[in-house]
């Protein structure tokens, strides 16, 4: 599984900076950035020491959207809970939920917001998940670049699933990304999707199933619009 960290609108080079040899220092090399500021410039480069080449080839973007529009699964990172969900997953809960779909998943990806705001209620919802580091007091906060280090120290240790019969081992990499489609396309039919909250909440539990249960509702999809479509 390819995993890639995406910072949205970071304003602060050094912290970009920081986040390109976090990701370096732990094995990661994709970096995304959403509308950032200086980061090429000096003050980047000098908290980048040893990971220039990342922050070099870190691909730019106009939106979150754009930036996680090929990734098959999304945690999106938040300091406090917010509306857009209602389960939240620690950093170690996170990556074991990913490990569970390492079959079901090609490409997966880590957000991180604004060091002022972090992201907004809508940019969250682009998130399957939301994440959170527990904190023993509210103030004073991580920053985004110990954020980044976090995650990429607790998502270094994703493993494949060595216990599973080997013929459950043959990778169905885009069946979560059609899982996640089948449910929409079904739910607009039913127009759920004009309840958002509703909407929104049937998505976050699909993205909290574990392997198994992500093939039989994808079987359960199929056999639905093979007989009602």
């Amino acid at each position: 599984m390819e995993l890639s960290f995406i910072l949205v609108e970071p304003a602060v080079p050094e912290n970009i900076g920081a986040s390109a040899r976090a990701l370096k220092t732990m094995g990661y090399s994709d970096l995304r950035l959403v509308n950032p500021r200086g980061h090429r410039s000096n003050k980047a480069r000098w908290l980048a020491h040893g990971s220039v080449d990342v922050l070099e080839k870190a691909s730019i973007f106009h939106s979150l959207g754009e930036a996680k529009a090929d990734l098959d699964f999304v945690i999106g990172t938040t300091a406090k809970n917010r509306s857009a969900k209602e389960d939240y997953y620690m950093p170690e809960e996170a990556r074991a939920l990913l490990n569970e779909k390492s079959n079901i998943l090609r490409k997966a990806g880590i957000v991180f917001g604004r060091e002022e705001s972090g992201l907004t209620n809508d940019e969250l919802r682009l998130c399957d998940i939301a994440s959170t580091i527990p904190l023993a007091a509210p103030y004073p906060s991580i920053n985004l670049a110990q954020s980044v280090m976090i995650y990429a120290y607790v998502f270094s240790t994703l493993t494949p699933d060595k216990n599973m019969p080997e013929e459950d081992t043959v990778p169905n990499e885009h069946a979560y990304r059609e899982l996640k489609a089948g449910a929409m396309e079904i739910m607009q039919k039913l127009h759920i999707d004009r309840n958002p909250n509703l909407y929104h909440r049937i998505l976050e539990r699909i993205a909290a199933a574990g392997e198994d249960d992500a093939k039989l509702l994808l079987s359960m999809l199929k056999h639905w619009k093979q007989n009602f479509d």
